[in-house]
């Protein structure tokens, strides 16, 4: 079996110019096991069609009695036993074959394309819908499977079973041919005008298949919302549409099937061989063994007829899904992994260069220029969608910039190798995506599955998790539900901050990190990231003034540009929109970090010098 390892790096050896193309490429890994399967067919039809030629001698035997007859017929019977023997053992040599070349183009297709997705940017991801993505991943791919096992399969064993009887009719008489060739040019007109009307049918089904698939993932990914807000018959009617609109298009297959008339010419082709036969014999040019031989071979053709409609409909519908992978593939994406790019340890230093980004629309940050020095943390402070957090997401290139350009350490990161840039930098996010599996793996996600244990429980200690981790009945080996909807947002946001804590980053970024966790546990989860931030650049976002104070320096950003940027004394002396944001605290309230739980005035500033309300605070959290 050829080897099973995958990556983008050997993804260009496949063509991807069209999808028969691409599919050949993937099979032209198995040409052993493809190579036994032709040859394995093609011998077991040539079997198969002796069959009747054995059974019309043996028919010319019996009507022709001689001295040597039951001799004659002992013989016929027993190469007849051995033909059909061996005809069943080709048979299984050409089913195992195939096998193992659809199981192996299966897995293939699916490793290229989840490498390929693995490889695109964030942008490419934004675009799609996670259902149509499944969709393609999962059944597309298996159509593409089903286009070999069984649909290949049995195209190209009814083709010899067309194609070798009438060689053998040939060898009986030659005039045998004029209705088995009359009736296969009409067979093979038939089929082109069947796949020409049944491809658009087809590829209408796997794109229906896909929009239903997605409101189906979008639904049940999003249902604690649907029920929140009583719309269960809104997503109902929705799906109803889409799955009628996808049944619609299977009646539609059935009556392009409908309309197909080979199998109705084969009786017709039938009664036309038979006639024709009994007149070669009134006219003394055939034998009884010879009619009963031409009309044993021409019923072989039968089975190409009878799965003709089958098969193709299973190859074009293969054909299609392998159009809709190939979509995916060929997109491309604007990140550009370098594998071969800058790969050093990073010492911390970011530089923003008169950086400008969009997603596509109007510019979310425009010209924005600062430096971070290694060790520093640098706080980042603005309204709701000032491009805040879309400013950390530049540094490990989740994006990549408009204009201007991003140094780490005075390389550009577009220079940087992906892996050892990304490997060098850890994100602590709000919005905290946990896997479905044990609370140790993903604490140790971001390390590979070996890690040392304790090195688990010393981080998870760190980040305040170790006391609840150990309430759960199996402690680390807990799994998390799926999104770790099991656990409360401080309980997944200390996992997160567990996850980075192990990965002992040169450049960490924090946004909002700790907006689900009580003062009190913030105070302890502060203290250790505090040490932790020891000679690490910092990226940090936050509308809490307890953190900002420690910043080395404080940026403020408005509308994505870049207002005023300084210490937190220097930006309340001098920046009216900073002043309106922060106060002071309260006379000694500088103290030590124990007494920021009972001194800490996180008071935020309407534009009348009163408090905001709840709602107003919640503009300002990342």
């Amino acid at each position: 079996m050829p080897n099973s390892e995958f990556s983008v790096a050997n993804a260009h050896k496949y063509n991807q110019s069209s999808a028969i193309r691409w599919i050949i490429s993937h099979v032209a890994r198995f040409k052993g096991f493809f190579t036994s399967f032709l040859l394995a067919t093609i011998i077991s039809n040539i079997f198969a069609s002796e069959i009747s030629t054995l059974t019309g001698n043996a028919f010319n035997v019996i009507l022709q009695p001689s001295v040597g007859q039951y001799t004659q017929l002992l013989h016929i019977s027993l190469w007849l036993l051995a033909v059909v023997l061996l005809s069943g053992v080709l048979d299984m040599v050409a089913r195992l074959s195939i096998e193992f070349v659809g199981n192996g183009l299966e897995r293939d297709c699916r490793n290229e394309l989840y490498s390929s997705l693995m490889g695109k940017s964030q942008t490419f991801h934004n675009r799609q819908r996670v259902g149509d993505i499944m969709a393609r991943s999962v059944n597309d791919i298996r159509q593409v499977e089903a286009m070999i096992v069984p649909a290949f399969d049995t195209m190209f064993d009814s083709f010899m079973a067309l194609v070798i009887p009438l060689i053998f009719i040939a060898f009986i008489n030659l005039q045998l041919l004029i209705v088995p060739l009359i009736f296969t040019g009409v067979f093979v007109w038939a089929l082109r005008d069947y796949m020409r009307r049944l491809q658009p049918v087809s590829n209408r089904m796997r794109a229906e298949f896909g929009q239903m698939n997605a409101t189906l993932t979008e639904t049940v990914t999003g249902i604690e919302v649907v029920k929140a807000t009583a719309q269960e018959e809104q997503e109902r009617g929705k799906f109803r549409l889409h799955s009628s609109t996808y049944w619609a298009s299977f009646v539609r297959n059935g009556f392009v099937q409908a309309l197909y008339l080979p199998i109705l010419l084969l009786t017709i082709a039938t009664v036309c061989a038979f006639v024709h036969g009994l007149w070669l014999i009134s006219i003394h040019q055939l034998t009884i063994g010879g009619l009963v031989a031409y009309m044993g071979l021409l019923s072989m053709m039968r089975f190409p007829v009878n799965m003709s409609t089958w098969t193709f409909d299973l190859m074009q519908l293969g054909l299609s899904g392998a159009d809709r992978i190939l979509k995916l593939l060929r997109e491309e994406t604007e990140l550009d992994e370098n594998t071969e790019g800058y790969n050093q340890p990073i010492r911390g230093e970011i530089v923003f260069e008169n950086v400008t980004f969009s997603y596509g629309g109007a510019p979310i940050l425009k010209n924005i220029s600062f430096t971070a020095l290694p060790g520093q943390t640098v706080a980042i402070v603005g309204q709701t969608g000032a491009g805040k957090s879309t400013l950390t997401k530049l540094v490990n290139r989740i994006y990549d910039v408009d204009s201007g350009r991003i140094l780490v350490d005075g390389v550009d990161v577009r220079d940087w190798s992906l892996d050892a840039l990304r490997s060098q930098i850890s994100t602590i996010e709000q919005d905290i995506f946990l896997f479905s599996r044990t609370v140790a793996e993903n604490i140790s996600y971001s390390r590979g599955r070996v890690v040392d244990a304790a090195d688990v429980e010393r981080v998870a200690r760190d980040a305040q998790a170790h006391d609840f981790i150990m309430n759960f009945k199996d402690g680390y080996e807990t799994v998390i539900g799926e999104r770790g909807v099991t656990l409360s947002g401080g309980q997944r946001q200390r996992l997160a901050i567990a996850r980075a804590l192990l990965t002992d980053p040169r450049i960490l970024v924090l946004d909002g990190s700790t907006s689900a966790i009580d003062s009190a546990t913030e105070d302890e989860i502060q203290k250790a990231i505090r040490r932790l931030l020891q000679d690490r650049t910092t990226l940090l976002i936050t509308h809490r003034l307890s953190q900002i104070r420690w910043a080395d320096k404080v940026l403020v950003i408005r509308q994505g540009e870049l207002i005023d940027e300084g210490t937190h004394k220097e930006l309340l002396a001098r920046c009216d929109l900073y002043r309106r944001i922060f106060t002071h605290y309260e006379p000694g309230s500088s103290g030590s970090d124990s007494n920021h739980s009972n001194q800490r005035q996180e008071v935020q500033i309407g534009s009348n010098g009163s408090r905001p309300s709840s709602s107003q605070e919640a503009q300002w959290v990342s």
